[in-house]
């Protein structure tokens, strides 16, 4: 019999392998998923199941303390400090889905942990609705034409566009909620000195992944739609795709502005300073599944297929990299053996959402060896015909 499956992963990811065509099973509101046998969609248990042993093998080598891990994994940062929510991890734990269907799941599927940088692919889907309902007019506008409270004024900053926040190369320059742009994964050579006073890059010319400008990016997407985010993602997505009511999504504890007289909190886009998105794997795998179905749960259309196609579109500055979605393009982070149409969320510790759309799969993994990643999708890959 084939063993409940889990993926572990170092960070977090979605992994699409697909394009949707139709016939996917979309399982009920906050219901249990419905299960087949590999071999009724022509998979080979044997194959899938050498992938479930991997991934429970090969689980994150973090402690399972993350306010430690976090400590740990960016103590190279300068005036680093946790600033908001952290929870222990659990184990290894995963899905892999078929057309909608479970075909392997490991570990508790049902267990909200933190997510860490997965979060930036819910974040960037919440700009996708901005745009479907009208708030914002492109992702190619300034972002000054939007928020007009100092955020984006200057020379540099006032060239800033959506596009450049989503695709992490805007080098935005300031500081927010008292932490700098700078102090964030800073350069491996060279001091506080060198990397406060660097030269600035054109917006839209070099990629660097960084928290502090994702979270303006947040900040600013909470300005547009005057509310939190949240409550929009529960609203416009969550609740429409049927999630579990566990899941939550956290900011810095001191992240609070004033909007139209309300008290609002800005969440973060992942957790290396806590906060960000704490979700089960089975609500992550509903999300997963919106994407492999162009956007539409059932009948009902969520999310622009024009969204998700910008989304998953390769950023000039890194072609491995979309609108917050990693790309298994030619590349730093391809995977060989695996469809350069695969595309997915990663997260620390190993929390991943892989999307396979010409396979029609959605894979997900929680806390395993980030390394492993590529290796685990080559096996589940195998179980295909």
């Amino acid at each position: 019999m084939l063993k409940k499956l889990c993926l572990l992963a170092t960070t977090t990811f979605i992994i699409f392998t697909a394009n949707a065509q139709g016939g996917l099973y979309f399982p009920e509101p906050a219901g249990e998923w419905a299960t087949k046998k590999p071999a009724d969609l022509g998979m080979d248990a044997s194959e899938l199941q050498i992938a479930v042993s991997f991934a429970e093998s090969h689980e994150y080598s973090g402690p399972k303390d993350l306010r430690l891990a976090i400590l740990k994994g960016f103590e190279r940062e300068p005036y680093h400090e946790v600033l908001g929510p952290v929870k222990p991890r659990g184990g290894p734990a995963g899905m892999i889905l078929k057309k909608g269907y479970v075909v392997a799941s490991w570990g508790d599927t049902k267990r909200v942990d933190m997510t860490f940088s997965v979060t930036k692919s819910f974040l960037s889907t919440v700009a996708g609705l901005a745009r479907d309902r009208g708030l914002m007019g492109s992702e190619t506008d300034l972002v000054s034409e939007y928020i007009w409270d100092g955020t984006f004024e200057g020379a540099h900053n006032g060239k800033v566009r959506w596009s450049h926040l989503l695709q992490q190369n805007s080098d935005w320059s300031g500081s927010l909620w008292g932490l700098k742009d700078w102090a964030d994964r800073p350069p491996g050579e060279g001091g506080v000195d060198d990397w406060k006073y660097r030269a600035l890059r054109e917006p839209g010319t070099v990629m660097e992944y960084n928290d502090v400008r994702v979270n303006v990016l947040a900040y600013s997407l909470t300005q547009l739609w005057r509310q939190p985010l949240p409550t929009v993602l529960k609203r416009e997505l969550m609740d429409p795709i049927g999630a579990s009511p566990t899941w939550r999504w956290f900011g810095y504890d001191h992240a609070w502005s004033v909007i139209d007289g309300y008290k609002v909190q800005s969440v973060t886009g992942g957790g290396h300073s806590g906060g960000g998105i704490f979700i089960s794997a089975e609500d992550m795998a509903r999300f997963g599944l919106l994407f492999l179905g162009k956007g539409v749960w059932e009948n009902q259309r969520i999310l622009s297929e024009s969204w998700i196609n910008d989304a998953i579109t390769p950023s000039e500055p890194n072609p491995n990299y979309g609108y917050m979605w990693w790309l298994n393009q030619p590349g730093d982070r391809h995977w060989e053996g695996v469809p350069e149409t695969v595309y997915y969320a990663a997260g620390f510790g190993g929390n991943f959402i892989v999307v396979a759309p010409e396979e029609e799969l959605v894979m997900v993994l929680r806390w395993l060896e980030p390394s492993e990643i590529g290796a685990f999708v080559q096996q589940v890959l195998k179980a295909m015909p």
